[in-house]
């Protein structure tokens, strides 16, 4: 091999060494290695930076911002809230939960989905008592394998797609579901395999931030719109009666107040409800579609409601409001800014808000502008000022929109009038368009570390195959494996171990020229060996850092590295035997 072989193998090993025994960020060490590459010659500048005009790279981005709009508009909460229903078991829990998860997953990028999930499976586990540790790691893998039933349904499928079509022309490359073929038996074997298994290999454990104790505690009036879903629906029937964090203390109907409400009791239009609870019950409280604050001060401020968040501002001793009630002090006029709840010394204050007088020290929580924070972070008047996160008031009535824009992109897709880069794009436009999402939160949405780390990994796996590097590492798997079955099979297993040590799109770069070069060599279809590469890539449940979906549930569900291993390895075993022998059948070599 020339020394530009060499040279780019130890760099590719000093990236996965580096990983592997390091907490460096995949995006920072992946830059690196194409840094050295670039500075060493072996990379032209052009060649270095091909990945960032990559289709497949491209259409990742752009459906970040469709999955922000699913988001933005409460469309994904609402579809959880009617297909999770209510579990009878364990079991049960998890069948619902993975069921709509793997077909959502098939439809929107895996990664924004999990992250819109995590919160409606936490709050969704918390309710109904389930442990939080049996749901969110098959979360994880519903979506990790339902993505692999369509084309869009992961960053791998449309990078591999990409490379594909770089490799064989425009005209080559995978239709929308040409993958359902393999991609719905290994979808139904997992959810098999994770209700069976999961009873014995998923743990019984909790987040370690459900565990900790929140001492501020607020009571918020919510008040039940007229002509809403909710009205002459039941306390239990819409959801409010076992939040998490949270109780309903009483009603206040007109001139009369229920108190210690029955789960029977009929809601009605303009019930103004009083609840206590943690500051993040209230944040899910506000993004119930039919209920909007009380307070009749939160419809007096500037700033539209969806462009408004939840802030919490320590009052100071220093504040001119200080002795007065809220009223008296008109706080939304001063600050522009409506009080909702008020908390002090980690207890509840049962009264109107406006009568309320406010001590130093009061926590108050807020609905405002996000650039109240910036106003008055420094103010005399506050000790302490933050907003909360993903607190922006979903739009509701955008909710049907954002789904008719997505289905229009799929079925676009589905019968070949769009490609999927188009179809995305003007789905992303359409979204912002119509005010399903604004500009400001579609730049947010994108992940760009996601968008390096591809960008990277094309220029690692060009210098692979410029350097000739790709083409020995063929030669050596053919000296092992001289059948195209038997070379296939090899390349599956190689690609799930270097997924399992990085990241799937790494792996799949990689792993696609020295796939290419095999199946040069030995005169056949390069196709299957794709395909290969492509679920292999995809389907790594054996480690948390093997997929970015798995690293997302490690924390909110509690989990070690052992419970993915002792979940992970037979499940990739048993997919991997499932795709090895299907592939040939599906697509011959």
């Amino acid at each position: 091999m020339s020394w530009e072989a060499w040279f780019t193998l130890a760099v590719i090993a000093l990236c996965i060494g580096t990983l592997v025994m390091t907490r460096w960020a995949v995006d920072v060490v992946l830059m690196g290695g194409l840094t050295l590459l670039l500075v060493a010659g072996v990379l032209s500048p052009q060649q270095a930076l091909e990945g960032l005009a990559n289709e497949g790279m491209v259409t990742v981005g752009v459906l970040f911002i469709v999955s922000a709009a699913m988001r933005e508009t409460g469309a994904i909460q609402w579809i959880a809230h009617y297909l999770f229903g209510q579990p009878k078991s364990i079991s049960g829990a998890q069948l619902r939960m993975m069921a709509p998860v793997a077909a959502l997953s098939a439809f929107l990028n895996n990664t924004p989905l999990v992250a819109m999930m995590i919160p409606a499976v936490t709050d969704w586990a918390k309710k109904h008592q389930v442990p939080v540790s049996k749901l969110l790691m098959p979360l994880s893998y519903a979506a990790v394998v339902g993505g692999t039933i369509t084309l869009i349904g992961t960053s791998t499928n449309l990078v591999v797609n990409g490379l594909v079509k770089k490799h064989a022309g425009d005209g080559a490359g995978f239709g929308l579901f040409d993958l359902a073929w393999l991609g719905i038996p290994c979808t139904v074997l997992a959810l098999i395999y994770i209700l069976i298994a999961g009873r014995w290999l998923l743990p019984n454990r909790q987040s370690p931030i459900s565990q900790l104790a929140d001492a501020r505690q607020y009571t918020v009036e919510m008040m039940v719109e007229a002509g809403s879903q909710l009205v002459g629906k039941t306390i239990e029937a819409a959801g409010l009666r076992q939040l998490p964090g949270m109780y309903l203390i009483e009603i206040e109907r007109g001139e009369h107040i229920l108190p210690a409400v029955a789960p029977q009791t009929i809601l009605n239009a303009n019930d103004r409800l009083v609840f206590a609870g943690v500051v993040d019950s209230i944040i899910d409280l506000q993004k119930i579609r039919g209920l909007k604050p009380a307070t009749d001060q939160v419809f007096k401020l500037d700033a539209p409601r969806k462009e408004r968040c939840l802030i919490e501002a320590v009052v100071s001793d220093s504040c001119p409001l200080v002795g007065k009630t809220i009223r008296e002090g008109r706080f939304r006029t001063q600050y522009n800014a409506a009080i909702i709840a008020v908390a002090r010394n980690g207890e509840q204050i049962k009264r109107k808000i406006g009568d309320i007088v406010l001590q130093a020290g009061d926590t108050l929580l807020l609905e405002g502008s996000p650039t109240f924070a910036e106003r008055y972070r420094n103010s005399r008047d506050f000790f302490l000022v933050s907003c909360l996160e993903d607190s922006t008031p979903p739009q509701h009535q955008r909710a049907p929109l954002a789904l008719g824009i997505l289905v229009a992109m799929v079925l676009a897709v589905g019968f070949d009038l769009l490609s999927m880069l188009q179809a995305a794009m003007l789905a992303a436009g359409a979204m912002i368009m119509t005010q399903c999402l604004s500009g400001n939160t579609a730049r947010r949405s994108v992940d760009w570390q996601v968008l390096i780390v591809i960008a990277a990994s094309f220029a690692l796996g060009e210098a692979l195959q410029n350097s000739g590097a790709a083409t020995r590492l063929g030669e050596l798997v053919l000296q092992i494996a001289d059948q195209p079955w038997l070379a296939l099979v090899l390349i599956y297993f190689s690609t799930i171990l270097i997924t399992e040590l990085i990241t799937n799109n790494a792996a799949a770069v990689l792993m696609f020229p020295i796939a290419i070069s095999v199946a040069d060599k030995l005169h056949v279809n390069f196709i299957p060996f794709a395909v290969a590469v492509m679920f292999a890539a995809s389907l790594g449940f054996s480690t948390p850092i093997g997929y970015q979906t798995n690293l997302m549930v490690y924390g909110p569900g509690g989990y070690r590295f052992s419970d993915f291993l002792r979940m992970g390895i037979p499940l990739t075993i048993l997919l991997g035997a499932v795709a090895v022998f299907m592939i040939p059948m599906i697509w011959p070599f």
